[in-house]
Order: C-alpha cells, then sequence, then structure tokens
C-alpha cells in the first residue's frame, strides 16, 4: 500500500517544532523536513509571531515606555523561538568574518561559543527590532506591532531560499538531514506568508510598501546565497537562521519607512 501522505496539521506541528519552542502535544517525534514545513510555514509564523507581538503591544497600551515594551517583546520571541535566528547571525557573522577557508568558517561556526563578530551581529539584531517598534509605537502602537509581524512573516519563509539555491555545505549538519527545499513548496510558502504580511501590515503602510519590502526580501537572500557560496560553497542550518534575521531587519526598516 502506498504511504499515507502526512496531513496539513502534521505538517504544521513540524514546522512548529522546528522553528519555535510552543507546546506542541504529545504526537511522535518527526525528523525535520523542509518541503513539508514550507507549506505550513505561512500559519506557523503566525502563531509563533502574535504572542510576542501582543504582548508588546499590551505594555505599551498600559503605558510601558515605549522601547521597554518593545525589549520585553523581543526577549519573548527570543523565548518562543529558542533564539534560533539570533543564534545563527551570531554563528555565522563569527565565521564568515573571522575565518580564512571554507573550512575554517565552517568550524567557527560549529563553536558554540561566541566572538566579536557575532556579538556585534547579535547585538544590533536586537537593537534594530527593539528601536524600530518603539520608534512606531510612539505614533500608532497597532502599527508597529503589525509590521513586525507582517517581517517576521516574510523573513522565514524567504530565507529558504538559501537551501534551494545551495547545496549543505557540511554533510553531517542540520540543514542537510531537513533536505532542500523545492520550487513549489518554496514558492508556495513565501507567497502565501507574503499575502499575510500584506494583509497585517498594509492598512497601515500600503501595497507600495509591501512590494518594495519584498524586492528588499529578495535581495537580501540573492546576495547571502552568493557570499555564502563563494566563503563556504554552500549553505547551513546558521547560515539559513542568519538570512532570515537580515531578511526581518531589512522589511522591518523598510516597512518603517511607509509607516
Amino acid at each position: 500500500m502506498p504511504e499515507k501522505r502526512a496531513s496539513f496539521a502534521d505538517d504544521l506541528i513540524l514546522a512548529l517544532r522546528f522553528y519555535s519552542r510552543l507546546p506542541t502535544g504529545g504526537r511522535p517525534f518527526e525528523p525535520p523536513d523542509l518541503n513539508r514545513i514550507a507549506y505550513a510555514l505561512p500559519l506557523a509564523g503566525l502563531v509563533i509571531g502574535i504572542g510576542p507581538v501582543l504582548l508588546a503591544i499590551a505594555l505599551h497600551l498600559l503605558h510601558v515606555p515605549g522601547i521597554v515594551a518593545a525589549a520585553v517583546g523581543v526577549a519573548a520571541m527570543i523565548a518562543v523561538t529558542g533564539g534560533m535566528a539570533d543564534d545563527a547571525i551570531a554563528d555565522a557573522a563569527d565565521g564568515l568574518a573571522g575565518g580564512t577557508t571554507p573550512e575554517r568558517r565552517l568550524e567557527i561556526m560549529k563553536d558554540s561559543r561566541h566572538g566579536t563578530y557575532g556579538v556585534a551581529a547579535l547585538a544590533l539584531y536586537i537593537i534594530v527590532r527593539v528601536g524600530a517598534f518603539a520608534e512606531i509605537a510612539a505614533g500608532n502602537v497597532i502599527a508597529a506591532g503589525a509590521i513586525w509581524l507582517a517581517a517576521t512573516l516574510i523573513a522565514r519563509p524567504a530565507a529558504l531560499w538559501l537551501s534551494h539555491a545551495l547545496p549543505p555545505a557540511r554533510r553531517d549538519g542540520a540543514s542537510a538531514g531537513a533536505g532542500r527545499v523545492q520550487a513549489r513548496p518554496l514558492v508556495f510558502g513565501a507567497g502565501l506568508s507574503a499575502l499575510l504580511a500584506l494583509v497585517v501590515a498594509g492598512p497601515f503602510t500600503s501595497l507600495v510598501a509591501i512590494i518594495v519590502a519584498l524586492v528588499v526580501a529578495a535581495l537580501i537572500a540573492w546576495g547571502w546565497s552568493r557570499l555564502c557560496q563563494r566563503l563556504v560553497g554552500g549553505q547551513t542550518g546558521d547560515l539559513i537562521g542568519a538570512v532570515q534575521a537580515l531578511i526581518e531587519v531589512g522589511v522591518l526598516v523598510m516597512l518603517s519607512i511607509f509607516a
């Protein structure tokens, strides 16, 4: 008999387990499969992002200073995601900037300790998110939350371009085990996430702003893939997580301009 295809609910659980630390019930463990995850990522992104965003909004409405509300929201996002992108951008910065050969760069990225480049990259990633939310919230806190949520919705599926475009740089990494994303699930996930981002942030920006942000996301993904190809000859989980962080920041900044 042909093997029964997993349901969307199974794919959603797989995506939530891969990208977050949220409770997902007692379903049996399944190894990550980025093709299945890509299909469920738009909804998973909403589930992952909505709590921290609403927390930051609620604190601001309770007259907590905007920068403090934003910092708590970002801290909650780190807790929900397990700091996946935060750790990845730190590891990637250390490896790509600190190594002189592909082998040495991969070795540094695998090291759990962070150096100067990694700490600086992580600090900047946090600062931009906190600053952007606080700045927009000074005018409209709902707009701030919507724009931040939209940026995360765009960033996760767009980052999977790296898995589609490049082979794994090492055979034993998490990315190699999760498989390479094919075109169909990649386009589906990215397209639906972009539509959701338009619904969420469109009322506070514009269609033009969303289009510009999507172009920026595509350029960052393409440029990062070229850099990874040149420096390490492929992709890793850290490099995918790092470009997710870069795309989130790029989209957040662009949408902030139009807010």
